[in-house]
C-alpha cells in the first residue's frame, strides 16, 4: 500500500515538473515572439525613412544636419543587439524623426506632396503598431519574469538557466507631460 502511495507521489512530482518546466518554455518563447514582432516593425520603419529623408531632401537641401542625424539615428537602429540597444537607438530615431517633421513644417509645399503625405500616414501606421508591440512584448515579459521568481517555478527556472527578460521601456524624456499652450 505504501509503495502505491510513494509511486504516486512521485508521478504527481513528475507531472508537476514537466509540466512547470514546459510553461517556462513556452513563456520564454512567446518572449521571443514578441521581441520578434517589434523587430519586424523597427525594420518597417528604417525601411520607411530613406523614402521619407529623400522626398523632404528635395524640399529642404540646407537642412543637412537634421538628415544626417536620421540616417546615424536609422543606422544605429539597424545595428543594434540588444534590448537595451534598441531602445536606446529607437529613442534616438524617435527623436531625430520628431526634428525631421519639424523641419517638414516650414515648407508648405512638401506638406502638400502626395509622397510626403502617404509616408508620414505610413510611419504613423507603424509607429502605433511598434506601440502595440512593445505593449504585448513588456506584458509577455512580466508574465514570462513573474515565473522564474514565483515559488516553485523559480526552482526549475534556476535549475535550467532560465534567464529573465529586460523590459523595453520608454526613455526618461518620453514620459514628460506634453505642455499644452494656446
Amino acid at each position: 500500500m505504501w509503495l502505491y502511495v510513494l509511486i504516486g507521489i512521485i508521478l504527481l512530482l513528475a507531472v508537476v515538473f514537466i509540466w512547470l518546466y514546459n510553461s517556462l518554455v513556452a513563456l520564454r518563447n512567446r518572449v521571443k515572439n514578441a521581441w520578434s514582432q517589434i523587430d519586424v516593425q523597427l525594420k518597417r520603419r528604417t525601411d520607411l525613412i530613406p523614402n521619407l529623408v529623400e522626398t523632404v531632401k528635395g524640399y529642404a537641401q540646407h537642412e543637412k544636419g537634421v538628415f544626417e542625424e536620421v540616417t546615424r539615428a536609422r543606422s544605429n537602429l539597424m545595428s543594434a543587439d540588444s534590448v537595451k540597444e534598441t531602445q536606446e537607438a529607437n529613442n534616438m530615431l524617435t527623436g531625430a524623426l520628431k526634428s525631421l517633421f519639424a523641419v517638414a513644417e516650414n515648407y508648405p509645399d512638401l506638406k502638400a506632396n502626395q509622397n510626403f503625405l502617404e509616408l508620414q500616414g505610413q510611419l504613423a501606421e507603424t509607429e502605433d503598431k511598434i506601440a502595440y508591440s512593445r505593449q504585448f512584448y513588456n506584458d509577455t515579459v512580466l508574465m514570462y519574469n513573474n515565473k522564474c521568481q514565483m515559488f516553485p517555478s523559480n526552482i526549475i527556472a534556476s535549475t535550467f538557466h532560465f534567464e529573465e527578460s529586460e523590459f523595453f521601456e520608454v526613455e526618461e524624456s518620453g514620459r514628460a507631460v506634453p505642455k499644452v499652450e494656446f
